[in-house]
């Protein structure tokens, strides 16, 4: 199995780190990409699905983790009982599905990630991106995305994670669609975002998490 890259902290807007003390944006570069999930995996969806029960989802917002994504929601305008934090979103989805559903290597790493760590982690399509990230504040008459005919366009001052040549994607919200993770996505980069309250240990290890996932799905693919 090829090993991942080390994380590597990211850029933050000057403004913003003065802003929002204990704000980091991480990444992690991944020598893989997108496929089906192989049966260990499901498997394992599956044993989580069995372990998490509604119960378990009341209590979730009390925990720390949880509770800090909570806090800085509001830090930065967002009603958290809206606008769900990560895991509580992902966690309402299983409770409607009535159990975590496999979808593919990527999505069921990011969801196995979240559960066990409470610290989400979204991915990228390496090769669309230029440059290292950067969290910072969108300007005025910015596309998320490259600017074309179905960018969608964003407010000043939204908070994005960008690269050289512009927005690819709004913290806590959706990624561009061109830097999307698809089946034609041969290199990855996930990163994570860390709050005040979220020790820097729990980020590593849900960058960890998925990237030991995705790397040893790879690892057992024929032809690896």
């Amino acid at each position: 199995m090829t090993a991942a890259a080390e994380p590597i902290e990211c850029l933050v807007e000057a403004e913003i780190g003065r802003e929002l003390p204990g704000l980091r944006l991480w990444s992690l570069a991944l020598d893989a990409g997108e496929g089906p999930s192989p049966p260990e995996l499901k498997h394992r969806m599956k044993a989580l699905s069995s372990r998490f029960y509604g119960s378990h989802a009341v209590a979730l917002r009390s925990k720390p983790i949880p509770h800090a994504y909570r806090v800085f929601y509001r830090h930065i305008g967002l009603d958290p009982d809206v606008t769900r934090v990560p895991v509580e979103a992902v966690v309402v989805e299983r409770l409607k599905a009535g159990g975590f559903k496999s979808r593919s290597l990527i999505q069921d790493a990011q969801t196995i990630a979240i559960m066990e760590t409470n610290v989400p982690v979204w991915a990228l399509d390496a090769d669309t991106l230029t440059g290292e990230l950067e969290l910072r504040r969108a300007v005025e008459h910015e596309p998320l995305g490259r600017r074309d005919a179905h960018a969608l366009w964003l407010p000043e001052g939204r908070l994005v994670v960008a690269d050289v040549l512009g927005a690819v994607a709004v913290l806590f919200g959706d990624v561009a669609l061109p830097h999307a993770v698809t089946k034609a996505t041969r290199r990855v980069l996930l990163f994570t975002v860390q709050v005040d309250g979220v020790p820097a240990i729990h980020v590593s290890e849900a960058l960890w998490t998925m990237s030991d996932i995705v790397l040893e799905a790879h690892s057992g693919a024929p032809g690896a």
